[in-house]
């Protein structure tokens, strides 16, 4: 009975504060339902306490954004609105309860005209307690407050969290005493009036190392405090060492392919899969032969990734893309002041940085005899030396090269090192044309056009028979490349209703007349049945007049002559 009674009184006392105060307050509980309404909010609303309570607080000011504050959770400080035919500043805040839930939300406001007799009265910032802790708790950065004299007026819970010290152990004590080396950047704010970034000092019983930015809190031209953002450099080193640890495993992740994406079953280029396997199990130098865009790519990440290097990184250099002398700088790197232009403290180079991994050199045939001298140095010695300098730095790399023409017709040219392809040529792989495995494209085609729909948010399914008769017959000079090119443009040119990819779809293929195989390899494709060549011809004709009529059915039912449900049936037969 006894606590009853005091909890009675207390409410009461509470009461009579909220009524003596010259600002309005109303509160809400969760459903926006007035359950605080003081005497100054009765005055500027000229509304009685005892007929708004319980109401939804829109109900009795229209313009109030207390259920924004309910949903948000997001304080809004000094807004200026209009209530009635006055304006009023008001700052409204949530309340949360110990575990985090919004309960409720409370306004303080008053009419602007008071504003100015407001500004003069509040000197101390000890009086912004409250909205200061509203802030402050809803932030992760550490912050600290002191008045003019350097004495800690206010710190969140994260100023506790980073420098080790309690509220209690700091709160209207000097500034300097959470400090643990350096010069108080509090002091230096409120002695030269102008804020300070970037100030690193140590704080705390541990000396964390911390970042501090600082700023004046000035009222009239006065200095009344500062404020300062603390963040913790350990945290910062943390976040940058685990962002470096990501971008290595990028690297590493660059070899994105496997021998499982290596698409084919003819016995020639099965001959080629299995020669790469050997050579992943082998330290051995590759040599990948082929024409331009038959996968020599492919084949060195998958290599790299059935090597015991698979947690190394894997480095891609396009000896054509470069210049004679970028190459060079690129490959082996340089030494401080080795050219014009060179970077202060020189750079290592691509050798250097697939250390313990592998390196692909792709069109290695391109480089110039000087930088193939160096090359050789470099798979004899195991080491490398910069341009511009004396001493040599071992690494141990895995070399997989590879040509789209016959070195060995280079070495009896003059233009290439005939000490250098042995070198290079100690496990060779000849990867076959595409025209010389034709059966293999329909397994291609269908890999490819999964791989089309992740990227372009299709849902092509299959390819019309004559035009995987088109596809199939011709001679491809581009390889799989030119054949991912062309199912790539043929794709777009589908509506967005259609699934499947026939003839009028594929773009003109040059040459396509001679054919690739012997006549009979492929008759099954020469001639398809007619009710699938119809459903093909009227499954394309249909999605046609649909993107014409822009989705409509019923227009498109009108424009090819049939009913509506005879449409809706072939939509579903066909998947459109």
């Amino acid at each position: 009975m006894g606590t009853a009674r005091l909890r009675e009184n207390m409410i009461k006392e509470l009461e009579i504060i909220f009524d003596s105060t010259h600002d309005a307050i109303i509160a809400v509980d969760r459903e926006a339902r007035i359950t605080l309404f003081n005497r100054t909010a009765e005055q500027l609303t000229r509304r009685r306490a005892e007929d708004v309570i319980g109401m939804p607080v829109e109900e009795v000011i229209a313009s109030t954004r207390l259920p924004v504050v309910l949903k948000t959770g997001e304080p809004e400080i000094d807004w200026k609105h209009p209530l009635g035919d006055t304006s009023i500043i008001s700052s409204r805040m949530p309340i949360i309860d110990e575990s985090g839930e919004i309960i409720g939300a409370f306004a303080v406001f008053r009419d602007v005209t008071r504003m100015v007799e407001l500004a003069e009265e509040i000197t101390n910032l000890r009086e912004m307690r409250i909205m200061w802790e509203s802030i402050f708790n809803s932030t992760q950065d550490a912050i600290s407050v002191v008045d003019e004299n350097g004495i800690q007026v206010s710190v969140n819970p994260a100023y506790t969290r980073v420098t080790g010290f309690p509220s209690e152990g700091v709160i209207g004590r000097p500034c300097t005493v959470d400090i643990a080396e350096g010069e108080s950047i509090h002091m230096r704010v409120l002695s030269t009036k102008r804020p300070i970034t970037g100030a690193r000092l140590k704080v705390g019983p541990h000396a964390k190392e911390v970042l501090v930015d600082a700023a004046p809190i000035i009222v009239k031209g006065a200095v009344k405090g500062s404020v300062a953002v603390i963040k913790d450099l350990t945290e910062i080193m943390r976040l940058t060492s685990e962002l470096r640890r990501a971008q290595q495993m990028i690297r590493k992740l660059e070899a994105k392919y496997s021998f499982d994406d290596l698409i084919g079953r003819q016995p020639n280029f099965l001959h080629a899969i299995e020669k790469a396997r050997v050579a992943a199990s082998a330290p051995a130098t590759v040599l990948l032969c082929g024409e331009s865009g038959t996968g020599k790519e492919l084949f060195a990440h998958a290599i790299h990734n059935a090597s015991d290097r698979a947690t190394g990184r894997f480095v891609r250099v396009n000896c054509a893309s470069l210049s004679e002398g970028v190459l060079e700088s690129e490959l082996f790197g340089y030494e401080d002041g080795a050219f014009t232009g060179a970077r202060k403290g020189g750079r290592s180079g691509l050798f250097e940085e697939a250390d313990q991994g592998t390196i692909f050199l792709d069109e290695v045939g391109l480089m110039n005899l000087d930088t193939q001298a160096k090359l050789l140095r470099v798979l004899q010695e195991r080491e490398v030396r910069r341009v511009g300098g004396t001493a040599t730095r071992p690494i141990n790399v895995r070399v997989i090269a590879a040509t789209n023409f016959d070195l060995l017709d280079a070495v009896h040219e003059g233009s290439f090192r005939e000490d250098l392809f042995y070198r290079l040529n100690v496990i060779p792989v000849e990867i076959p044309a595409l025209r010389d495995h034709p059966e293999d494209i329909p397994l291609l085609i269908n890999h490819l056009i999964k791989r089309i729909n992740q990227e372009y948010g299709r849902a092509v399914n299959s390819v019309a028979p004559p035009a995987l008769h088109r596809l199939v017959r011709y001679r491809w000079p581009g390889n799989i490349r030119e054949l991912e090119n062309v199912l790539r443009r043929a794709i777009i040119n589908l509506s967005v209703y259609e699934m499947v990819i026939s003839d009028v779809h594929l773009p003109e293929l040059p040459g396509e007349c001679e054919p690739v195989v012997e006549p009979g390899c492929v008759d099954e494709l020469e001639i398809t049945p007619l009710r699938d060549a119809v459903s093909a011809a009227e499954s394309a004709h249909i999605a046609r007049a649909l993107q014409t009529a822009r989705g409509s059915r019923t227009r498109c039912a009108g424009l090819l002559g049939i009913s509506l449900r005879s449409l809706h049936y072939k939509i579903k037969e066909y998947g459109l």
